[in-house]
């Protein structure tokens, strides 16, 4: 049984979350130790502990140490199974951090997996779910990976209370992922999403023309969307298509905070990510590494952060694949 120091490096709650994701689609039993050591309140928290338990319930595993304030967890998993599942994640808990747990495991299993999960769609430390799916999702499809991905309602911080409904197909042909040229910009595309409650301040389009003062090239789609929530919260969300591949940038409103700085926040982001002339934003280079350890590829990266070491690391646990890192291209050889 594989031990994972979750205080390596970053020592965030990425690694409990790769980490149990490939012990359930290798079959590998884990043990984690240390979880989120490096962080102010270590151990789980609730929305750790839901995606655990919505991993565990989806691949039958057997657990220990499955509580919040837990800092090591003990995780062996048995057959993936298809199906239809309900995960709640809890008030405001960040439903596409659990999604980074359950995603790279459905696709492994035995037919297609249903999730609908509730929590907040748009919450600090986590992506929007505009960005999962128009950027993950999007990049995923090219390594022929299918997520099917809608939000019913939004759900903000404190109160939280969305849903999204994710339907993923079995991971049948891998491709390797080979981006490494980024190609000129074609266009760039805005959800600018804020509650109704917001309407009358102008919030949506206060945030996207606060973008495009800063980043007025390229003109694309601009989506201003008032929505049903359980309290006031806003979030902007940019993708630049390129001719090869997509960037991603996006940024959420908070008490006090001006909608005009939200938009400018996502389009300076957005602005360092297309200088970068990498293939990939900084957020995508963490999150693809997993899909790279199973199917290989090259890419280039805006940055390499520790994040990203982070999870090569912990994929280097579990699979053999070697992934090497040289300036901003990571390699992955699966074979």
């Amino acid at each position: 049984m594989p031990t994972i120091d979750g205080s390596y490096m970053e020592g965030g709650g990425q690694i409990l979350r790769t980490s149990v994701a490939l012990s359930a689609l290798t079959g590998l039993p884990c043990r984690i130790t240390h979880i989120r050591a490096n962080r102010p309140t270590p151990g789980l928290k609730a929305q750790h502990l839901m995606g655990l338990k919505a991993a565990a319930l989806i691949c039958h595993a057997e657990t220990k140490g499955m509580q919040i304030g837990s800092t090591e967890v003990e995780f062996s998993p048995q057959k993936i199974h298809g199906g239809d599942y309900t995960i709640e994640v809890g008030t405001a808990g960040s439903v596409t951090l659990v999604l980074q747990v359950l995603t790279p495991l459905c696709l492994y299993a035995d037919s297609t997996v249903t999730l609908t999960v509730t929590g907040g769609t748009d919450v600090k430390w986590s992506p929007s779910a505009s960005y999962f799916k128009n950027v993950f999702c999007f990049l995923l499809k090219k390594m022929n990976a299918n997520i099917e991905f809608t939000v019913k309602k939004y759900g903000f911080y404190p109160k939280g209370g969305g849903c999204i409904l994710a339907v993923i197909h079995p991971w049948k042909d891998r491709k390797s992922l080979f981006l490494t040229e980024r190609g000129p910009v074609q266009k760039v595309d805005v959800d600018s999403v804020a509650s109704s409650l917001l309407k009358k301040a102008k919030v949506a389009e206060r945030q996207s023309e606060a973008f495009q003062r800063v980043l007025s090239g390229d003109p694309g789609t601009v989506r201003n969307n008032y929505v049903d929530s359980f309290n006031p919260g806003s979030s902007f969300c940019a993708h630049a298509y390129c001719e090869h591949t997509i960037l991603g940038a996006d940024s959420l409103g908070e008490r006090g905070k001006p909608a005009e700085k939200v938009g400018e926040e996502a389009a300076y982001v957005l602005k360092r990510e297309i200088e970068s002339q990498g293939a990939l934003d900084s957020h995508m280079a963490d999150q693809i590494i997993p899909y790279l350890a199973l199917a290989g590829g090259r890419v280039s990266v805006s940055h390499v952060s520790e994040h990203t070491r982070t999870n090569i690391w912990v994929c280097q646990q579990f699979l053999d694949t070697k992934i090497s890192v040289s300036g901003n291209i990571i390699t992955a050889d699966s074979d």
